[in-house]
């Protein structure tokens, strides 16, 4: 088998995808498994813009677990990718020589293995959205499926899924419109296995969950009747906690209203009010669209939601959070979160013990945050609902935009339907299975034969 390996430098966090197919990539479709996936630990590579050296000693110890997975001999012909995503489009907004800095560190670090370093670089919104779409409909073999026959077909367009992905500092939704694309920068043009897809893609920066957040404490906090209060209705009631002002206002998603002073301490008060919390995430966005135009949010272009869709990322943790991946009706969603939000800062902790204290503080807010971006945002409603599948893995990988890059970048997915299939056609192992038979047959006959003429030279002897 072959290696390959894909960072996925997230805005919280970074991962890194060990993937395998067999040698012969003439298979298409179906082939790559994911082998390990391991969690770089500390923040995402954008938060060490201060310490460039930093992002790049993070990722050893995962890339010392990988040279033991891969073997020696094939490390240096291991093609090895870094994509950053969200998190990094922002440090290059802010300072680009900072972002630099880190590029060059991370690559100094990758650069001392034996592995085919490929670069490390950006990914646009349009290709993170597309590189997830192609991940999740290569694994459920809806590009392109090998029949029992041997034969290559083309499963109906209505199997292709869309993509919804929701990360720490972006989000992204994608899928094959009914109609034709009418806006450029929403479109993408791929050919797959020798079909052309125009598909729906964008992403909306700063809409990730960290970062979504940040924007909504922010809001509150701008119509807080005392500067030094934020009244939190997504917070449970009871919690409390103080944070400075340069906290609140240390990313380009988060405008202040005024210089603010950075040494100021806020006091954030719980008050778990689920109407209230609704009400203040839904200020986030700019739900209106211009004359005849559908739109998504914020005037931005979107066709109306088509077919099946796989939910992932912070979509399915947000919801998995509360069991709410088992395909259940909007009603009983909207009931489970509504009951979540009212429950006291006491009562979570006694029935989450085990859970990280920001993790449980959020989950209300993040879990609203998902269900408006999906409802008002992407305008699913009651029946669309239930196209929605949320998803942590399929086919034992996991669903993001790193297997569908790599799939892309190694040329795994060829832009023509491959023309045979390696391995025998039905008719062909038939005809082997024939052969054996006759095969196995002679041997029997030319024993019984030896064993013959054993047993008379021994009567003769005698």
């Amino acid at each position: 088998p072959q290696y390959g390996l894909v960072f996925d430098a997230g805005s919280t966090h970074t991962a890194l995808y060990i993937y395998r197919w067999p040698a012969d990539k003439e298979n298409g479709t179906g082939i790559v498994s994911q082998v390990e996936a391991c969690t770089v630990s500390g923040p995402g590579i954008s938060s060490y813009a201060d310490d460039p050296a930093g992002a790049g000693a993070s990722l050893k110890p995962c890339l010392d677990k990988a040279m033991k997975i891969v073997p020696a001999e094939q490390q240096q012909e291991t093609p090895t990718y870094l994509g950053a995503t969200a998190g990094m489009r922002l440090l290059r907004e802010q300072n680009s020589t900072k972002a630099e800095q880190v590029f060059a560190e991370v690559a100094k670090a990758i650069g001392e293995y034996p592995v085919d370093f490929r670069g490390a670089r950006i990914l646009t919104g349009n290709e993170e959205g597309s590189f997830g779409w192609i991940t999740v409909n290569y694994l459920l073999e809806t590009l392109v499926k090998c029949s029992f026959t041997g034969k290559w077909t083309h499963p109906p367009a209505e199997d292709v899924v869309g993509a919804l992905d929701l990360g720490g500092a972006s989000t992204q939704i994608t899928f094959l419109p009914g109609t034709t694309v009418d806006d450029s920068s929403t479109r993408a043009l791929l050919r797959l296995y020798g079909t052309n897809y125009s598909i729906y893609t964008h992403s909306y920066l700063c809409y990730g969950q960290k970062q979504a957040l940040k924007m909504l404490m922010a809001s509150l906090h701008q119509g807080s009747p005392s500067p030094q209060q934020i009244s939190h209705p997504c917070y449970p009631k009871g919690y409390r906690e103080n944070i400075t002002t340069a906290d609140l206002y240390d990313s380009p998603c988060v405008h202040a209203p005024s210089t603010p002073s950075p040494a100021q301490v806020l006091t954030v008060t719980g008050t778990g009010d689920p109407a209230a919390c609704s009400t203040a995430v839904q200020k986030l966005f700019d739900f209106s669209c211009g004359a005849n135009r559908t739109c998504g949010f914020n005037g931005v272009y979107q066709p109306p939601v088509r077919g099946q869709f796989f939910a992932f990322s912070g979509l399915y943790h947000n919801f998995h959070f509360l069991n709410l991946t088992e395909g259940q009706s909007l009603s009983s969603v909207n009931a489970t979160i509504r009951q979540f939000c009212t429950s006291s800062w006491k009562k979570v902790q006694k029935e989450f013990p085990t859970v990280n204290r920001t993790h449980l503080r959020d989950a209300c807010a993040a879990s609203s945050y998902a269900l408006t971006l999906l409802l008002q945002g992407y305008k699913f409603n009651h029946t669309t609902w239930l196209n929605i599948h949320f998803v942590l893995q399929v086919a034992n990988v996991d669903v993001g935009w790193s297997l569908g890059y790599m799939l892309n970048l190694t040329n795994m997915i060829p832009s023509e339907t491959p023309q045979r299939v390696v391995g025998l056609q039905r008719s062909n192992w038939i005809a082997a299975t024939v052969l054996l038979a006759i095969m196995l047959i002679l041997i029997f006959c030319l024993l019984t034969v030896i064993c013959c003429q054993k047993n008379s030279s021994g009567y003769e002897s005698l």
